[in-house]
């Protein structure tokens, strides 16, 4: 009786084992792509005449998200991804800080649920606590925020230290191809294992430095000659074919370039950014040169996200892997125009001749300029730093094969914000959020799970808000209230007009004093600078009557106000409950 009850009793644990194993094969794997400097329309899928194949395919096979947000901003927009928090609860207002002790990381989260945590490439959050001081297994990338792509010594890191290296011939390493190498070797490290797994490939493409190499720029070289201008439209022309936007929608001026440190030295300081055909012919050449390389950048990171896809087919990981792949904010402008060399700042150099080839190899440091970056964004106004569209609108790519079910190539037109990312891989993983650790109580996410949206549900009723550098918007619904730093509010049916060109504040002082009181209030309770939120509270209060469109005065056809003055006006829950946040810097 006692060897039969042991036979039953060790039967019993076998099966529970087995059932274990079993619930762990069908948890997804996560990869998070994250690409740098991304703007909204640049991708195939998105309208842009980068070829981007295997993101074009996610998309066609997945779901595309119309309305989804960042933090406008690298670091601030990282440490939301990551954490589930708005930055300055996570501890990066700005683009200096350090992950603070009540927050948790997705790795983090997800390590007690048996998943393999693997990050490659971009950290840009402190160097006070690395990845692998914030649940990472094993990092290979940067722990700053942008260098050179050429070299990767002293510039890319191995952690936990003492780990393995490739080894690279000179002239062999180019930072978007050797993060394809790791985050390859890290699948397989994490196939050994028969667990799931999450893996966070952040790319610094197409962030400045420009960098590509030679046979890659080429593609390209004779498509940017004919301009921005033309870009613009024909992006605008395939966005609508994809449904994108809507048929009617017009193109919007040239963006300004609102005064900034850097253009203020440049005389580019509250101007548009110019027309293509004024520009002189040598410009022009030096500026469509600066954009061949970010395209061939583009180009290059869809080639290794590829190589990362034909790997997980071909180990029968795809189906079950859940992918997402955005970009932590808009086309970057810095600074005016015609873009930097050397370091970001105000200094230019106008390449002629022979020289122009220099540009993008190893020698050269540029960045592309407000103009490009305008491109980038069609159709929305303005770029990274700022709370209009071109700033916080980012590409959303979300593909999961045995999890989403749905039509395919879906487009999910709901707002959605990065902080919900955290949320939506745990739900999908079946892990929980943690709410302490070593005794410290954690900060639970303001974010929400996208699970429900992504299978056809209905989307939460929710404000988002964000504040950088004294910018600063609120979505609730179709309404939206945003400012650029030390000016006035301006609000924008974005049902009517999601390219934010008709102010509407004079029309509705009532909805901008309760839309405002309701962005004070989560400024308060998440941690913005005191500066900041009583900056905006007096350029609220001191607003005059005429509207504003990034510092511009308008005109606002009537029919448009009438309209949107008839409107209801709703009330929407802010994210999560009220809570005492300490920040501090690093």
């Amino acid at each position: 009786m006692r060897a039969a009850a042991r036979i039953r009793s060790l039967a019993g644990a076998s099966a529970a084992l087995l059932a274990v194993s079993a619930a762990a094969a069908e948890r997804p794997n996560l990869l998070l792509i994250l690409a740098d400097d991304l703007g909204w329309s640049d991708l195939g899928c998105y309208g842009g005449e980068i070829r981007t194949p295997a993101l074009d395919a996610l998309a066609a096979d997945g779901v595309r998200f119309t309305q989804f947000y960042n933090s406008s901003r690298c670091c601030p927009s990282r440490a939301s991804i990551l954490t589930g928090l708005h930055p300055h609860q996570a501890g990066f207002p700005l683009m200096s800080g350090t992950l603070q002790p009540h927050t948790a990381t997705i790795a983090e989260a997800l390590r007690p649920a048996g998943y393999g945590r693997f990050m490659v490439g971009k950290w840009h959050l402190g160097a006070k606590r690395t990845p692998v001081d914030c649940g990472f297994e094993e990092f290979y990338g940067m722990v700053g925020g942008f260098n050179t792509c050429w070299e990767e010594q002293p510039h890319y890191s191995r952690l936990p230290a003492g780990r393995a290296k490739r080894d690279y011939a000179p002239g062999r390493f180019y930072a978007t191809d050797v993060f394809g190498d790791y985050a390859v070797g890290f699948l397989d490290q994490a196939r050994a294992r028969g667990a799931p797994w999450f893996l966070y490939l952040a790319f610094n493409a197409p962030h400045f430095p420009l960098h590509a190499p030679e046979e890659e720029i080429a593609k390209y070289e004779t498509l940017y000659a004919g301009g921005w201008d033309r870009v613009r439209e024909r992006r605008l022309a395939r966005q609508k074919d994809l449904g994108l936007v809507p048929r009617d929608l017009e193109l919007t001026p040239r963006s300004i370039v609102p005064s900034n440190w850097a253009n203020a030295k440049t005389g580019w300081a509250d101007r548009d950014n110019p027309a293509w055909d004024t520009i002189p012919a040598d410009r022009r050449a030096d500026l469509a040169r600066r954009m061949a390389v970010f395209a061939a950048m583009v180009d290059r990171m869809d080639q290794c996200i590829a190589r990362v896809v034909a790997h997980l087919k071909a180990s029968g990981q795809f189906d079950n892997t859940l992918v997402v792949f955005l970009s932590d904010n808009g086309a970057c402008a810095e600074w005016d125009p015609w873009g930097f060399d050397g370091r970001s700042g105000p200094d230019n150099v106008l390449h002629t001749g022979a020289d122009l080839k220099t540009v993008g190899g190893p020698a050269s440091y540029v960045s592309y300029g407000s103009g490009w970056a305008n491109a980038c964004n069609t159709p929305w106004r303005l770029y990274k730093h700022y709370g209009h569209e071109g700033g916080i609108r980012t590409p959303c790519i979300v593909h999961w094969p045995a999890g989403l079910g749905g039509a395919k190539g879906r487009l999910v037109t709901a707002p959605g914000h990065i902080s919900d990312l955290l949320p939506t891989l745990l739900d999908a993983a079946g892990a929980p959020f943690p709410k302490e650790r070593d005794g410290v109580v954690l900060l639970p996410p303001e974010g929400v799970s996208l699970m429900p949206v992504l299978r056809g549900g209905a989307a939460p009723r929710r404000a988002i808000c964000m504040e950088h550098e004294g910018h600063r918007s609120i979505r609730e619904g179709d309404w939206k209230l945003v400012a650029v730093e030390g000016r006035a509010w301006e609000l924008y049916d974005m049902a009517r007009d999601p390219v934010e060109m008709h102010d509407l504040a004079a029309a509705q002082p009532d909805r901008v004093a309760r839309m405002a009181a309701a962005w004070e209030a989560w400024a308060k309770r998440c941690g913005v600078g005191a500066r900041a939120a009583s900056k905006a509270r007096a350029v609220t209060l001191a607003s005059a009557a005429q509207p504003q469109i990034a510092g511009t005065a308008r005109r606002i056809a009537s029919e448009d106000a009438k309209s949107a003055a008839g409107d209801s006006n709703p009330s929407f829950p802010l994210d999560g409950a009220v809570r005492n946040v300490r920040v501090t810097a690093e």
